[in-house]
Order: structure tokens, then sequence, then C-alpha cells
């Protein structure tokens, strides 16, 4: 009971550290410090800890630091999950997978620094991170589950709904893919109204920059749209089912905040507390629907037993 205890705790402290490593990426591209150490990895500018300090420095040091730091404890929380519930059906694969795209997205950071990478490339740097935070977010979630805080172990979910789950998480990661797009190729402000480019005028973008800024905000409309029907339709069938309408409803919420803090990156000339808050955002909401996504696995697995 002690160590399932510590455990616990250990999981919670991964899933903020995983958290940590997402706002602190978005903080390095946000500031524009992600040549602080220079093309130096995993030393910063040609030593081991630099000597020199400037706020670039700062951020993009303290960034691999804890990175490094996080990283070494969804290893140790891997393996201990594995061994200690390792007869529970999705450990195994989300320890894997946590691991997996952890080290992936340290690759694609250290080749960045090296070798440097086009925009479209490192837009999927923050996606994949957000695999590696889900995965360790239901590795958590499991592990609190085993106690049977909430009743997730046996839900009924109707083809419908398990069709709409899946597509939205699917088409969520189109989103993210958008909204790390117009960070990396500076466009965040190549519109500087909302919600059209310039709302003197009703008119097609007229170069790639307005594009990518105009494709990620329909794409944030849609999936705001598209949630607050899944969320009215589970609200509507699955009242029985607590975790399944409350996970639906919270998701609604954080999607409209996300939403809304977009707006306010673009109102705000990119306040840097809103854009991390926008970038806080996602990442919670994805790490939820992909826990969506595992209770819509559980009902198919529950009823091909």
């Amino acid at each position: 009971m002690q160590q399932s205890k510590y455990l616990k705790w250990f999981a919670v402290a991964a899933t903020i550290g995983m958290l940590l490593i997402l706002l602190g990426g978005a903080l390095v591209t946000k500031t524009d410090s992600g040549m602080g150490c220079g093309r130096h990895w995993p030393g910063c500018n040609g030593q081991l800890i630099p000597d020199e300090i400037t706020a670039e420095v700062l951020i993009e040091f303290s960034h691999r630091l804890v990175t490094g730091t996080v990283g070494i404890l969804i290893v140790v929380l891997a393996v201990w999950a594995w061994r200690k519930y390792g007869h529970v059906r999705e450990t195994k694969f989300l320890a894997v997978m946590a691991i997996f795209f952890l080290v992936l997205q340290a690759l694609i950071g250290a080749a960045q620094v090296k070798w440097g990478q086009g925009d479209f490339i490192l837009a999927l740097h923050f996606g994949i991170s957000l695999i590696s935070f889900a995965s360790v977010l239901l590795l958590t979630l499991l592990i609190f589950e085993v106690d049977q805080k909430f009743d997730a172990e046996r839900v009924k979910i109707g083809r419908k709904l398990k069709l709409h789950t899946i597509g939205v998480v699917l088409y969520s990661y189109i989103v993210v893919y958008t909204g790390a797009l117009v960070r990396h190729t500076k466009s965040s402000l190549i519109c500087s109204d909302w919600p059209l480019c310039r709302n003197d005028q009703f008119a097609l973008p007229n170069n790639m920059y307005e594009w990518v800024q105009m494709g990620h905000r329909m794409a944030a409309g849609l999936i705001v749209i598209w949630i607050g029907y899944i969320a009215w339709h589970a609200f509507k069938q699955y009242k029985d089912q607590r975790v399944i309408y409350k996970g639906w409803l919270i998701a609604f919420i954080i999607v409209l905040l996300q939403a809304t803090t977009g707006m306010l990156v673009v109102l705000t000339k990119l306040n840097l507390a809103i854009a991390l808050l926008h970038s806080l955002l996602i990442s919670m909401l994805f790490g939820l629907l992909c826990y969506m996504v595992l209770l819509v696995s559980r009902s198919m697995s529950a009823k091909a037993k």
C-alpha cells in the first residue's frame, strides 16, 4: 500500500514535469531563444555549464535541464508502473509510448540545434511532445484507477460517440500542428485583427503566412463546434456514465478557453503569459481527448468479450 502511494506521487511529479517541458519548449520558441546555446548540444556554447548567462541562454539551458531531469523521472515511472501494474491492459503500451516519444522529441530538438530544420518539420516537435505528455498522463490516471477512485473501468459507448471521439482526436492533432506552424513561421501577428485577418474587409489570404494564420483559426473554430456537439450528445445520452459526460463537458470548457486565449494572443500582440496559457490549455485538452479514446478502447474490448 505504501509503495502504491509513492508511485502515485511519483506519477503526478512526472506528469507535471512533462507539462513543464511543453511550456518550456513553447517559451523557447516564443522568446526566440532556440539558439541561446549556439550550435552546441548537449553542451551550451562550447561548455557543459555556460559561464556567460543571458536571457536566451537561461531559457534554452533551463529547458534542457528540465527535459533531462524529467526524462529520468519518466523512465523510472515507466519501469515502475510496468512492474507493478503490468497486468493492466494499457500499462505496457503507454509506458513504451511515453519513453519513445520523449526520446524522439529530444532528438528533434537536438537536431534543430546542431543542423537546423525547416518550419514544417519543427512544427511536429510540439505535437510529438504532446503524445509523450498524454502517455504519461494516462499512465498516471491508470495508477489512480487501481484504487477505483472513479468509474472508468466499465464503460459502454455507442458507435456514434466512438466515431466522433476517434475523429476529433485525430483532427485535434491537425489543429495542434497548424498552431505550431503559426509559431514557427512567425505568422502570429500577420493578421492583426480577429476573427478576420483584416476586419475592414472580407478577402482570401494574400500570402503563405496569412494562409497559415487563417487556416489555424478555421481549424480551431471547427474543433470548438465539434467538441461542443459531442459534449451535448454525451450529456443527453450518457448521464448514467459520469466519466463520459463530465469528461466531454470539461473538454468543451477547455476548448472554449483555448479559443479565447488564441484570440487574446492576437489582440494583445503576443502577450507572453497568455501565449503560454494557450499552450497549456491545448496540452490539457489533448491529454483529456486521449483519455476519452482510452475509454473507447475499453468499451470495444468489453464488447468483444
